[in-house]
């Protein structure tokens, strides 16, 4: 069972102290040693989570020690992991849903299949521009700006941007940037249904079409 406590009587030279738990109890020894490795050095007054063992000399001892504070942070991660776990479950079902519908589209003379091979380059365009940002970040050298993935997303690259999110686990959590990547998608899927649309149908023959054959 875990139990929540505050150190007391922190020897920080000798790594050792002691550990009373909320609410009263079976005062405890805790070493150094019991914390997870590359913790924080403790100090009076830290509230810790762990577990009670009495030892053969019938003196209790704190094992398993984990800062509250990163518990539940650790919490806080699994939730918004959690959550974002399901979100990408609707987002996979969405993106197979949008790619019938573009090949059905095409499939009935709706659209060319030029478009098709829009979406593909801007997908693969936006890919890589995700693979690089990351990498960027991992090894501190000039970052992407996020407003240029949102571009390439509202481009026609979102089906790529959302695989790079998961796959590389890069802009998938972070809730700007994300509000700002479904605003991107929402305004790409408003195009491609105005495109079916007779305005939208004499744009895309008379302006677009020209210009990506030329």
């Amino acid at each position: 069972m875990k139990l929540q406590g505050k150190i007391l009587n922190w020897n920080d030279d000798k790594g050792f102290g002691f550990v009373e738990p909320n609410g009263g109890g079976q005062r405890a020894f805790v070493h150094i040693k019991s914390f997870k490795y590359g913790s924080k050095r403790p100090i009076n007054g830290d509230v810790i989570i762990y577990e009670l063992v009495k030892e053969a000399n019938n003196r209790f001892k704190a094992v398993k020690v984990q800062f509250a504070s990163d518990a539940r942070e650790a919490n806080k991660r699994k939730k918004n992991y959690n959550k974002a776990s399901s979100n990408n479950v609707v987002r996979h079902i969405f993106t197979i849903i949008f790619c019938f519908a573009l090949l059905a589209s095409v499939a009935m003379g709706k659209l060319s299949s030029i478009i098709i091979g829009l979406y593909v380059v801007m997908s693969i365009i936006t890919y890589i521009a995700y693979a690089i940002d990351k990498s960027s970040a991992q090894s501190g050298n000039w970052r992407t700006k996020e407003s240029t993935l949102h571009l390439f997303a509202l481009a026609g690259g979102w089906p790529g941007a959302f695989w790079a999110q998961q796959r590389l686990r890069h802009k998938s959590i972070k809730k700007e940037f994300q509000m700002g990547f479904r605003t991107t998608v929402f305004l790409n899927l408003l195009g491609f249904f105005w495109l079916h649309t007779e305005s939208g149908s004499h744009f895309l023959h008379i302006v677009v079409l020209p210009l990506l054959k030329f």
